[in-house]
């Protein structure tokens, strides 16, 4: 009977008491034991660890002093030629930011770009254009001139004169494999410098159709693998030297993606007009505000179906296929001639011929190979001339 409880301890023996108090203690022990050897394991790896830890450092190591900054770069190094050029290339925001591209400045503080820059891709005439130099300033720039054809535009700000301007080199004294860089703004990011070489000359390029504003632009482009993005178009693409030998004017690219709708960027074809090409029409644009281009007195065919550029078979009243009296007509080329050579480069359409005689001075005496009844034969040409 437990005292006070009315109830009977049952099981329980006063004799079992102090074997049953042993066990527990045997319990409690062995629990101490592991918790112990637990605890003692625990601080003996943390010390191990420890331990390993120090041996892997070395307290006296360093990396070496920092090398003095160069105290200049090879004369014909891309950096030293994006160090000379970068100051005199600018930012142009047309239309209230709803464009953007590039340009650079030439002897007189004038500023070259494209003119589907100025124009929004040929979607305006007179907007309105704000200049970020690179010296942080930002000012109007008001249209000297600008050329469709050639895809050129001039334009002036105040504050450029101070600026240095970029010497222009010879285009034709490129070769395939020169070292390039260039310079220009694009996406918006000013000062972006890209490099590549020259990847191939006389590339003919249609710049894209107009849209009643600008005519088609055709030009036998320089190639280049430094990558040229949207908003690079005016800037200037430089050799070794720094000197200007093109203005970014067209890249291709794989499309728009079809699931963002983001336009495509650079995947290493970029164009540029030559410079000796946009030298004499920058000339005209500062000295007159219009340019003239060269041209042929004659109607392509452009739906001709074979190799070269066929003179159209029939014409209107008002446009004949062959001006009486134009450079064409003079040269005894007639309808259904087909132009297979202009000079020593290869004709493949009516497009490349364009691009071919759109490079050219007017006045330019041209030598003309042409089929005639599976014949062929050479004739040379004098390239007239129309204004832009």
């Amino acid at each position: 009977m437990i005292p006070g409880t009315g109830y009977t301890a049952v099981g329980v023996s006063s004799a079992d008491r102090p074997r049953r108090l042993r066990h527990w203690r045997l319990v409690a022990a062995a629990c101490g034991l592991a918790v112990g050897c637990t605890a003692l394991g625990g601080v003996a790896g943390g010390l191990v660890a420890v331990h390993s830890t120090q041996d892997q450092l070395d307290p006296g190591y360093n990396l070496g002093p920092v090398p003095p900054a160069a105290a200049s770069r090879t004369s014909s190094s891309t950096g030293a030629a994006a160090a000379r050029d970068m100051p005199g290339v600018v930012m142009i925001k047309v239309g209230a930011n709803a464009g953007t591209g590039s340009g650079f400045v030439v002897s007189g503080g004038y500023i070259v770009t494209n003119n589907h820059v100025v124009t929004l891709d040929g979607q305006t005439t007179g907007a309105s254009m704000q200049v970020d130099l690179s010296n942080g300033a930002s000012v109007a720039g008001s249209l000297v001139g600008r050329d469709p054809y050639s895809d050129i535009a001039v334009i002036r700000a105040p504050g450029v004169a101070g600026l240095p301007a970029l010497p222009l080199g010879n285009s034709d004294s490129v070769a395939v494999g020169d070292p390039v860089i260039a310079i220009g703004s694009p996406l918006g990011l000013a000062d972006t410098v890209t490099s590549g070489i020259v990847s191939a000359l006389n590339r003919p390029v249609q710049s894209g159709a107009g849209t009643g504003v600008a005519p088609e632009v055709f030009f036998d482009a320089i190639q280049t693998d430094a990558p040229i993005n949207p908003g690079s178009s005016g800037g200037p693409l430089v050799n070794a030297r720094g000197q200007v030998i093109g203005v970014d004017a067209a890249l291709e690219t794989l499309g728009s993606d079809p699931i963002t709708g983001t336009q495509g960027g650079s995947i290493g074809l970029g164009f540029a007009i030559p410079v000796n090409q946009a030298r004499r029409v920058i000339e005209q644009l500062i000295r007159t505000g219009s340019a003239t281009h060269s041209v042929l007195g004659a109607k392509l065919n452009g739906a001709y179906p074979g190799t070269g550029a066929q003179i159209a078979r029939t014409g209107t009243r008002d446009q004949p296929p062959v001006d009486a009296g134009g450079p064409a007509a003079t040269a005894g080329l007639r309808p259904g001639d087909v132009i297979t050579r202009l000079d020593s480069l290869p004709v493949t359409s009516a497009y490349s011929l364009v691009d071919g005689i759109r490079s050219l001075a007017p006045g330019s005496r041209v030598q003309i190979t042409f089929v005639r009844k599976d014949a062929t034969h050479r004739t040379s040409l004098v390239l007239g001339s129309a204004r832009s």
